[in-house]
């Protein structure tokens, strides 16, 4: 089962795939098409990107939905 985590810091993992792949919030931004502040604001949890813009981050960060915005719970 999966379930959104509880703690507003773990709220996303995109800071940590961002960095993972060597990107900057600028270029995360520009190849997803938004601006900085918004990769920002998600990877904050204070922003909730639609289902296109997930998809989009979860395609430039070479990574899939479940392991970009949820987590297995145990």
């Amino acid at each position: 089962m999966y379930t959104r985590s509880e703690k507003g810091d773990d709220l996303n993992k995109v800071q940590a795939f961002r960095k993972q792949q060597g990107l900057t919030q600028i270029e995360l931004a520009r190849k997803v098409g938004v601006a900085r502040q918004t990769i920002n604001l998600i990877e904050n949890g204070k922003y909730n990107p639609s289902l296109s813009l997930c998809i989009s981050l979860a395609r430039e960060l070479e990574t899939d939905l479940n392991a970009l915005f949820w987590e297995e719970k145990e």
